[in-house]
């Protein structure tokens, strides 16, 4: 076997990518900083049982377990680390008022994710708690296009979801956990022979509205108009589409490369949502490039239940779709022991040069910088002079 082999669908990340991921983890850090977020970082391995704690069954089948040898516990290798966040939230910070959280780490996935080519994620987010209204929807709404422009990434389509909706449907439904993830899987691709086969036992006003889920989708107007027609009225159902109504009204508002649309039968995701849940998409990315949403009763599972909402996405990914370059000019200078030419190149680097040794007669071979000056000797002092 080859020792420089790595896993299936797990790959290096090679000098000019890797700084383009820097420039841009450094860029929207600073960017949720100037918004107020918190930077924090969660280990990445917990005990399994508070790793999965308020999660779907999804989540603990992309998740990693190994025992730890120091316990005799299992441990989990996070597949997400919105979670993790909200135990901080809840658990550890302990605050009264809104609290926004941003991070920015490593995350694995056991079995390579549907529509991706890499089990390994560098996932940045940015989540806000302790406010339940719909502001902090269009906040994490607002900050999500705000990273994907600072990426260069414009034109941007924005699907937009409710879970009250199916949460409506099914109040005073007595159905188990795992039924009801599986229906989240049928409901997801939209599969309506399986979906009748799967809700066979249910009342036929339920069938019907679940029927219509897998429809409810298209522009915002005609969707919010066709769910009032066809599903049945109910508070839950009421109140989602008056969230959904607000947020398009303001979202619609905040660019004008900005398309909006709805699905309702859209519930992708770690099954922790309990509100608002929106996917962004952009040209030559089939899947999407963020999701996020409303997640109140993850917190509960820590024992204190807080209202939660924000977004995620993969680093990598945008940094590969990013028009940003990141080659950066640089001064090649001799390598050689001369106290006059260190003393220049100290004072190059200092206000923000890259200067770049070589011995005489050797080539800078690198992806990331191009050497368009040099440092040369001229009289007594060292000059930097465009190469030839």
């Amino acid at each position: 076997m080859n020792r420089w082999l790595l896993p299936e669908d797990i790959a290096d990340v090679l000098p000019a990518e890797a700084r383009k991921v820097e420039i841009l983890r450094r860029a929207t850090l600073d960017l949720y900083q100037s918004y107020g977020y918190e930077l924090v970082a969660p280990p990445i391995l917990e005990f399994l049982d508070s790793l999965l704690t308020g999660t779907g069954s999804d989540l603990n089948l992309q998740t990693f377990k190994l025992v730890d040898q120091l316990s005799g516990r299992t441990l989990g290798l996070r597949a997400d680390i919105t979670p993790q966040v909200a135990r901080i939230d809840a658990h550890l910070l302990n605050r009264a008022g809104v609290t926004r959280l941003c991070y920015a780490g490593s995350v694995a996935h056991a079995r390579t994710p549907v529509g991706s080519s890499a089990r390994e994620e560098l996932q940045l987010g940015a989540e806000i708690y302790g406010c339940a209204t719909w502001e902090a929807d269009f906040e994490a709404i607002s900050l999500l296009l705000k990273t994907l422009e600072l990426a260069g990434l414009s034109k941007v389509y924005l699907d937009l979801s409710h879970a009250g909706i199916l949460m409506g449907i099914l109040d005073g439904q007595d159905l188990e956990k795992e039924s009801i993830e599986s229906l989240y899987d049928i409901l997801q691709s939209k599969d309506r022979p399986r979906l009748g086969q799967w809700s066979k036992c249910l009342p036929a006003k339920t069938i019907e509205a679940l029927m219509a889920l897998t429809e409810l989708n298209g522009p915002c107007a005609q969707v919010i108009a066709n769910t009032k027609k066809l599903l049945p009225e109910h508070v839950a159902i009421d109140k989602a589409l008056s969230d959904l109504s607000r947020l398009v009204d303001s979202s619609a508002r905040l660019s004008k490369n900005l398309e909006l649309s709805i699905d309702l039968s859209d519930l992708r995701g770690y099954q922790y949502h309990s509100g608002v849940m929106f996917a962004a998409y952009i040209d030559k990315l089939p899947q999407p490039i963020a999701r996020g949403g409303r997640y109140d009763h993850v917190g509960q599972a820590f024992g204190r239940s807080r209202p939660a909402t924000g977004f995620s996405l993969d680093l990598l990914t945008l940094a590969n779709l990013s028009p940003i370059k990141v080659h950066k000019l640089a001064i090649a200078a001799p390598w050689i022991d001369d106290a006059a030419l260190n003393a220049s190149i100290t004072q190059l680097r200092n206000v923000g040069e890259v200067v770049i040794q070589v011995s005489t007669g050797g080539l800078i071979e690198s992806a990331e910088y191009q050497c368009d000056r040099e440092l040369v000797k001229q009289g007594n002092a060292w000059e930097v002079v465009q190469k030839k």
